[in-house]
C-alpha cells in the first residue's frame, strides 16, 4: 500500500520514496497563439511554429501565488481522501513573491487549522524555476532522514509568469502542482542518481520588486540553460556507470534507458531542441559511434564539435533534431500537453511535464520505466534526475490511482474559456497597475473560476490578503474529475500504524473565508 511503513517497524532506510500522488491546477481562462500573433503584428507562426505553444493560461487579479497554492493543495487532499495530520511536512517552490518575508506555506497552513495540526515542517524555497525541484528533494531528503516521523510530506510548487508587453510575452503561463511524497511510491526516487549544476548568471532575474515582471537577456539564458543541460547529463551518466559497475552490470548509459524523458519547458520547442542536445552528447560520448546505419547515422561530419561551441549552430542543431525525431515522439512529446496548452508554469513547469505523461498512457504501459527529469531555473540551478515507475500495474495500485487522477487532464484544459488577446492584455494592464496595490479589491469575475477555486476577496489598508472559495458545484461540467475520479473518496493510509482521522467534508458554500493573519 503506497505511503505504508514497514509492518516491523524497524529503524531501516524507507523504500522507494517519491511521488504518491500529485494534483495540478490552471487557471479557468487562457489566451489562443494565433491569435495573439495577429493582435501583436508578428508573423503567422511565430509563437505557435517559432515556440511550439498553442495557448496561454493567464490569472485575472482574482488569483495570486497563495490563491493558486490553496487550491491545488486542498484538491489534492480531497481527491486522495486525506486528512491534514497526516502530514508533516509541507514545502513550497515559487519564484512569485508577494512578500518578502512571510512565506506562501504560513498562508497554506490555514488549511490545517481545523485538524488542529500545526506539527508542520518546511517553508518556501526560491530560485527561479527551480524552486520547486528543490522542495521536493528537501521533502524526499527529510521521508529518509532521522527526522522523519513517519507522515507525509507534501510539496507544491506554483507561480504566475507574466512579461511586459513584447516579444517574451508569450512564453508566459500560470498553475500550480501538489505532490505528495512517502515511502512505496509509485513514482520513486532513483536514490544517488542525480546530475546538478550550478553557476552564476544573469540570464533572467526579478530586481524590481514593486513588479512582476522579469529581467530577460533570452539568448544567455537559453546558452545557460544548454550548457547545464550537457553538465547535469554528463554527471548522471557518471554516476549511473559507477552503480552498475558496483551492480556487475557491464553496459554503456544512453537515453535509450529511459522510458521518457521531460523537460522544465519555458517553450516547448526548447524541449524539443534539448533532447537533440542530448542525444549530441550521446554521440560525442560514445568510443565508437556507429554513424552507417541507427540514429548516429550520416552524423560523422560532427564527430569533433566541442559542445560547448554549438548552442546556436544552426547545423548542429538541424542534424541532430534530424536525428531524435522518433525518440523525441516516442519519449518526450507526450510530456508537452500542459506545456503547449497552458504556458509556461516556472516551477510546476517540469512537473507539468510529467503529469502529462501520467494523463496519456495506461498503468500498463508506464509500469517498471524510468523517467528522467531535467530541472532548469535561471540565476542558475539545475539537477538532471530519474524515478522508477512501479512494477504494480493492477487495479487499486498506487499507479492505478496515480493515473486515475490525471486521466481527465485534457479534458479540464479543454474545459476552459478562451479569451480574446484584446481582454487578455486588459488583464495584463490591470495586473500591472495593481500589482502590490493596498488596499484593494479585485475586479475579476468570481464567476468565471472554476469550482473549487480560492481567490483573493481584497487586501487591506496593511497588506493583509483575504480569501474565499468557489462552492463545490457538482452540477458544473468544469473539472468533472474533482468529483467523480475513482481516487475521490477512496483512502490513501497514513504511513504510520495509527490512522488519524479523516477531516469533514469540506464541499461547502461559497462563503469560507480565510485571510494571512493579524500579525
Amino acid at each position: 500500500m503506497p505511503g505504508s511503513a514497514q509492518a516491523n517497524g524497524e529503524a531501516t532506510w524507507p523504500k522507494d520514496v517519491g511521488v504518491i500522488a500529485l494534483e495540478i491546477y490552471f487557471p479557468s481562462q487562457y489566451v489562443d497563439q494565433a491569435e495573439l500573433e495577429q493582435f501583436d503584428g508578428v508573423s503567422a507562426g511565430k509563437y505557435t511554429v517559432g515556440l511550439g505553444q498553442a495557448r496561454m493560461g493567464f490569472c485575472s487579479d482574482r488569483e495570486d501565488i497563495n490563491s493558486l497554492c490553496l487550491t491545488v493543495v486542498q484538491r489534492l487532499m480531497e481527491r486522495n481522501g486525506l486528512s491534514y495530520d497526516q502530514v508533516g511536512r509541507l514545502e513550497v517552490g515559487t519564484e512569485t513573491i508577494i512578500d518578502k518575508s512571510k512565506s506562501v506555506k504560513t498562508v497554506v497552513m490555514q488549511l490545517f487549522e481545523e485538524s488542529g495540526n500545526t506539527d508542520v515542517e518546511g517553508i518556501d524555497t526560491t530560485n527561479a524555476c527551480y524552486g520547486g525541484t528543490a522542495a521536493l528533494f528537501n521533502a524526499v531528503n527529510w521521508v529518509e532522514s532521522s527526522s522523519w516521523d513517519g507522515r507525509y510530506a507534501l510539496v507544491v510548487a506554483g507561480d504566475i509568469a507574466v512579461y511586459a508587453t513584447g516579444s517574451a510575452r508569450p512564453t508566459g503561463g500560470a498553475g500550480a502542482i501538489a505532490m505528495l511524497v512517502g515511502p512505496n511510491a509509485p513514482l520513486a526516487f532513483d536514490r544517488g542518481l542525480r546530475g546538478t549544476h550550478m553557476q552564476h548568471a544573469y540570464d533572467f532575474y526579478k530586481p524590481d520588486m514593486a513588479s512582476e515582471y522579469p529581467v530577460v537577456d533570452g539568448k544567455l539564458s537559453i546558452e545557460c540553460y544548454l550548457s547545464a543541460l550537457d553538465r547535469c547529463y554528463s554527471v548522471y551518466r557518471n554516476k549511473i556507470h559507477a552503480q552498475w559497475q558496483r551492480e556487475g552490470v557491464d553496459k554503456r548509459f544512453s537515453l535509450e534507458d529511459f522510458g521518457y524523458m521531460v523537460f522544465h519547458s519555458p517553450y516547448c520547442k526548447l524541449v524539443q531542441k534539448s533532447l537533440a542536445r542530448l542525444v549530441l552528447s550521446d554521440f560525442l560520448s560514445h568510443p565508437r559511434p556507429n554513424t552507417e546505419t541507427g540514429p548516429f547515422s550520416g552524423l560523422e561530419a560532427f564527430r569533433e564539435v566541442k559542445p560547448e561551441e554549438t548552442y546556436f549552430n544552426r547545423d548542429v542543431e538541424k542534424a541532430f533534431m534530424k536525428a531524435s525525431t522518433e525518440m523525441f515522439d516516442q519519449k518526450t512529446k507526450a510530456s508537452l500537453l500542459v506545456s503547449n496548452q497552458n504556458g509556461n508554469m516556472y516551477t510546476p513547469s517540469v512537473y507539468g511535464c510529467l503529469a502529462s505523461v501520467i494523463a496519456q498512457h495506461t498503468p500498463q504501459h508506464l509500469a517498471g520505466q524510468r523517467i528522467g527529469l531535467f530541472s532548469y531555473g535561471s540565476g542558475f540551478a539545475a539537477t538532471l534526475y530519474s524515478l522508477r515507475v512501479s512494477q504494480d500495474a493492477t487495479p487499486g495500485s498506487g499507479l492505478d490511482k496515480i493515473c486515475a487522477s490525471l486521466c481527465d487532464l485534457k479534458a479540464r484544459l479543454d474545459s476552459r474559456r478562451k479569451v480574446s488577446p484584446a481582454m487578455f492584455a486588459e488583464n495584463m494592464q490591470l495586473r500591472e497597475e495593481t500589482h502590490h496595490l493596498a488596499p484593494y479589491v479585485p475586479q475579476g469575475a468570481v464567476e468565471e473560476l472554476f469550482h473549487g477555486t480560492w481567490y483573493l476577496t481584497r487586501v487591506d489598508e496593511k497588506h493583509r490578503r483575504e480569501y474565499s472559495r468557489c462552492s463545490l458545484n457538482d452540477d458544473l461540467p468544469l473539472e468533472a474529475g474533482l468529483v467523480n475520479s475513482t481516487t475521490a473518496t477512496e483512502h490513501i493510509p497514513s504511513p504510520v500504524k495509527k490512522m488519524p482521522r479523516l477531516p469533514a467534508s469540506t464541499a461547502g458554500p461559497e462563503a469560507v473565508t480565510v485571510s494571512n493573519g493579524d500579525h
